[in-house]
Order: C-alpha cells, then sequence, then structure tokens
C-alpha cells in the first residue's frame, strides 16, 4: 500500500469516525427529548410543591431536559444545576432507580450523578459547570448567550414559577445593578455575568475547546472530560461525582 493511498484511508476514516459521532450524539439528544418520564414522576414532585400544577410540572420536565441535552452537547463535561425546581424534579427521577440508570445509558452512555442546585459564587468548578449550561441552553433556544436578551428556560423556571426558594435570574445585568441586590424572593443573578471572569479566574470566556459544540469555553481542566465520542468519559457528571 502506497503512503498516499494510506494517508487517504486514515483521512477517510477520520471523517467516517466523526459522523458515527455526530449523528449518535443527534439519537441521543433525540432520546433525551423525547422520553416519557416514569409514571408518577409528577405526583412525587407536587407532594414536594404542591403549588405546581400539572401544567408547571411539564414545564419542569422540559427545562430538565435542557440541562440533560447541556451535559450532552458539552462532551459529558462537568455541567451545574441553575433551578432549584428542576433540580427536584431531577433528585425524584433519580429515585426510580431502574429507569433512570436506564435513561442515563441511552442519553449518555454512562450514569450522570446529581449534586444540588447552584448560583455563581467563588466556586471556580460550580461558576465553570455553570457557564457550561447556560452556554448550551442559550443556544439550544437559540439565544447569544454573550448578549442575552432573553433566559433560556432552565435558568428562567424558578422566578416563572415563583419559587420561594429558587434561584432567580434575569438577562439585562444593567437593571439589576440599578436595583437593590435583593428581591422578596431571594438575590436576583444576572444573565450576562456569565460572560465575565470577574466571577472565576479558572475560566476565560465561554466554550470549550475539547468540544466542537461549545464554541470555546475553557472550563476547569479538572473536570474535563474529554471530546465528545458519542459517550461520556471521565470526569465529573452534571456538577461532579
Amino acid at each position: 500500500m502506497t503512503i498516499p493511498l494510506l494517508i487517504a484511508l486514515v483521512f477517510v476514516s477520520a471523517i467516517l469516525m466523526a459522523m458515527w459521532r455526530q449523528l449518535r450524539k443527534a439519537r441521543r439528544a433525540e432520546f433525551i427529548r423525547s422520553y416519557t418520564l416514569p409514571a408518577g414522576l409528577f405526583d412525587r414532585l407536587r407532594k414536594q410543591r404542591p403549588d405546581l400544577s400539572l401544567k408547571d410540572c411539564q414545564l419542569v420536565s422540559h427545562a430538565l431536559r435542557q440541562f440533560f441535552l447541556a451535559y450532552l452537547k458539552s462532551g459529558c463535561k462537568f455541567v451545574s444545576m441553575p433551578s432549584q425546581v428542576a433540580d427536584d424534579l431531577w433528585h425524584e427521577f433519580i429515585l426510580y432507580t431502574k429507569n433512570y440508570d436506564l435513561f442515563c445509558k441511552q442519553a449518555f452512555g454512562r450514569f450522570l450523578h446529581h449534586t444540588p442546585a447552584v448560583v455563581l459564587s467563588t466556586a471556580q468548578q460550580n461558576n465553570a459547570g455553570l457557564r457550561r449550561c447556560w452556554w448550551f441552553t442559550c443556544r439550544e433556544e437559540n439565544i447569544n448567550p454573550r448578549n442575552a436578551t432573553r433566559l433560556p428556560l432552565l435558568f428562567a423556571l424558578d422566578s416563572k414559577l415563583k419559587v420561594p426558594d429558587g434561584f432567580h435570574y434575569i438577562a439585562d445585568c444593567s437593571s439589576v445593578r440599578r436595583q437593590s441586590s435583593g428581591s422578596d424572593s431571594g438575590t436576583v443573578y444576572c444573565g450576562g455575568d456569565f460572560s465575565s471572569t470577574s466571577f472565576d479566574g479558572g475560566t476565560d470566556g465561554f466554550g470549550d475547546s475539547a468540544s466542537a459544540d461549545s464554541g470555546g469555553f475553557l472550563g476547569d481542566s479538572s473536570d474535563s472530560g474529554g471530546a465528545d465520542s458519542g459517550g461520556c468519559g471521565g470526569g465529573g457528571c452534571g456538577g461532579g461525582d
């Protein structure tokens, strides 16, 4: 076999492998979007959150799917949960152990561990996970993550449903800076802060050079799972192992 032919075969193989990975990721994304949650899951959530209607629960489930998609599209790197009520539903889902285990295998190729919802702070790993989550949930809704004029559902959910212990965000930083730092339901966080390095010295903008979908997020190398290979390798899951 000649060297030019060998190079051509390697090149074609690389293209085919990349196409296969993208196809598998697309299939997993569709599985997440169309997955039927276990019967009774909303009832469990409404016992914890009795003010929620069935329509509200459906909205929460849609937001939780956004979180799962963010994890998948990040190459299964560390992502942090920004919504308390979506976190509640995630926790209830995990209690259906067989269902959740099968879901994770189909959606990610591995188990996605749970950690509590968080907000921007001095915690570098959580901030990297939140900013990664922000990037992909914005892109899911065709929002510019660097200059958002509205919030993606996952970040707007707690305010929309008036969750008393939830995390409340707005897209416009300038308006919240002119207001008091708090509200009746707690501190208001600004979506624009996700493009600022002032909250996380270990991150320098969005995207992740190891992930084609991310557009250049420089996350914490300690929780990087590597480029997406159609599955989820290494690192923290959904806020960390």
